[in-house]
């Protein structure tokens, strides 16, 4: 007979293991870029069978985006412990996206794979709504997962808020091919982000 362990212990080993896979992925994207993140050496290096890992992320783009992912998560716990503390929409906008820039700049193959998971995904992702709603947390001063304001998605703040975002990627995928420093790339974000956020 097979005993089958209690379900919270399975969904701590379950949440233990996909984590092990997730840091895994993380080391090799360091390594050598998102090419270097093959499933069968990212399965090889967590110590899960393939079809494993499989089960968990369905793809390649599913384990890119939850790399990804977790990176935004330590972002957001960042702005937590340290908000930003300019007095307009903008400037908080602009201090929350050059925080993320420099930090991904120190490790551009983490910012690669995150254009990817933003412009290339054959999946639907999760990743540009999150730093959408990050940034309009930040801009308005709505609080961060503790019953704070959640924003209305159809609003034209926030659809502004997204357009802010998006010209961000933009500068992102410009450092990235070595057309941006990070001083232009502020420029620019400060330039957008005035009109865009002016009434938020």
């Amino acid at each position: 007979m097979v005993v089958q362990a209690p379900a919270g212990r399975r969904a701590r080993n379950q949440n233990q293991r996909r984590r092990r896979i997730v840091r895994s992925a993380t080391a090799l994207t360091l390594r050598g870029g998102v090419e270097a993140m093959q499933m069968r050496t990212v399965a090889e290096r967590s110590g899960v069978a393939l079809g494993t890992l499989y089960r968990y992320f369905p793809s390649k783009m599913d384990l890119v985006v939850a790399v990804v992912t977790e990176e935004l998560q330590l972002l957001e716990k960042g702005i937590a412990r340290r908000p930003p503390t300019a007095e307009d929409a903008a400037g908080r906008a602009v201090d929350v996206l050059m925080r993320a820039t420099r930090g991904l700049m120190r490790e551009p193959e983490l910012a690669d794979a995150l254009v990817r998971s933003l412009i290339m995904a054959e999946v639907r992702t999760d990743v540009g709504p999150q730093i959408t709603d990050l940034l309009w947390r930040v801009a308005t001063r709505a609080g961060a997962g503790d019953g704070g304001q959640e924003p209305d998605r159809d609003s034209d703040g926030y659809v502004r808020v997204g357009a802010l975002a998006s010209v961000w990627v933009f500068e992102l995928l410009e450092i990235l091919k070595g057309h941006r420093d990070i001083d232009r790339v502020q420029r620019h974000l400060e330039v957008a982000a005035g009109p865009l956020l002016a009434d938020l």
